[in-house]
């Protein structure tokens, strides 16, 4: 009977060892973290890589290829373009966090001062099919994003645009 006490005391014992070593490797994820972002000094409203945001639109959406990047915080940043058939223009520089589902306006282009405008009211906002986040969700969809990740290089996102394969985003 001692044999056995001892042969499952050992055993214990080392479990909890091997437990105790196996926690202490363990380390939590670092929380993410916005890398810093600088307004685009220069984009085109006349080069734009269009994209279908919605059917029947009296919109022409498109992203300006130049300003496409993908940060090392994984934000898929752009400068995106929606001209109505009158020929007024609305510019957004904004990012995508594929691994949230979550888009943020930066900026608003503000044609009569030639400069962008920010708001401290910015914040990352859940993507969705209808609203105001339909662009992102869209572009997200159809090429931005991979599944929960950046698809890749900005050059990879705009073939994938140009060419239209889409992705699951969730």
């Amino acid at each position: 009977m001692n044999s056995r006490f001892f042969h499952a005391a050992a055993c214990a014992a080392a479990l909890v060892t091997v437990h105790g070593a196996v926690r202490a490797q363990y380390q939590e994820p670092e929380p993410w973290k916005e890398a810093e972002v600088a307004l685009p000094q220069r984009f085109s409203t006349e080069k734009l890589l269009t994209v279908d945001i919605e059917d029947r639109s009296s919109f022409e959406y498109g992203i300006d290829p130049d300003t496409l990047s993908v940060g090392t915080d994984g934000v898929v940043r752009y400068v995106f373009v929606a001209r109505s058939r009158s020929g007024a223009v609305n510019v957004l520089y904004e990012g995508v966090r594929c691994d949230a589902a979550e888009v943020k306006v930066y900026g608003r282009w503000d044609p009569g001062s030639e400069q962008w405008r920010t708001s401290s009211t910015d914040e990352w906002q859940a993507m969705d099919t209808r609203g105001s986040t339909r662009r992102a969700f869209k572009l997200a969809q159809t090429g931005l994003c991979d599944g929960r990740a950046p698809n890749g290089s900005p050059r990879q996102i705009l073939d994938t645009l140009r060419n239209g394969h889409s992705y699951r985003l969730r």
